[in-house]
């Protein structure tokens, strides 16, 4: 009894997001097909400058922040709960200004940065991407990871700040791996 309580629980919150996910995905500079999405138990700030390729999923806990710079998650992407993703800083060398009084108007290009997720990337829970970063295709991101520094496809990264753990597959795994998913 006490399951199926749960269970009919959690159906507001799938409705909502049922009818919310077709119009945020509109607004987005590019969304995909097939795409999972959790709008409205998500942060996602910057619409127009969000691009998700085909097959991929968002999970509600996201909190995606794209500034003046773009932020592209290519196709067949999985994340696990509370993705963090954010493509600017803050302007920090004002002087005579808090940093929460520093507009927007006065940030310098090199405080915002685009950041690529390429295809077949899987996060993990609670992973934080920050400005500039590419994650090369079929890469993994430990859970709990804060990744600062672009890394190659097919790389394992984790850890505060993100470093290669190993690579996924040999250079010969990799032509063998891209020559299969090329003949789906």
């Amino acid at each position: 009894m006490f399951n199926f309580l749960i269970k009919i629980s959690l159906v507001p919150s799938f409705l909502w997001d049922f009818i919310w996910a077709p119009i945020w995905k509109k607004c987005m500079k590019r969304c995909g097909k097939g795409v999972y999405l959790r709008p409205m138990l998500s942060d996602i700030k910057g619409l127009n400058n969000l691009s998700i390729g085909d097959g991929t999923s968002i999970p509600k806990g996201s909190t995606f922040y794209c500034t003046r710079a773009s932020l592209t998650i290519g196709n067949k992407v999985i994340f696990g709960p509370n993705p963090t993703i954010i493509t600017g800083d803050h302007r920090i060398d004002v002087i005579g200004k808090h940093l929460i009084d520093v507009t927007d108007d006065e940030k310098r290009p090199e405080d915002d940065a685009p950041v690529v997720i390429e295809d077949g990337v899987w996060c993990g829970a609670n992973v934080t991407i920050l400005k500039g970063v590419t994650i090369g295709r079929g890469s993994i991101v430990a859970a709990g990871a804060v990744v600062t520094k672009s890394c190659e496809p097919y790389s394992i990264i984790g850890g505060v700040p993100a470093k290669l753990i190993k690579m996924r597959f040999t250079p010969e795994q990799i032509i063998e791996h891209e020559r299969l998913l090329e003949g789906k």
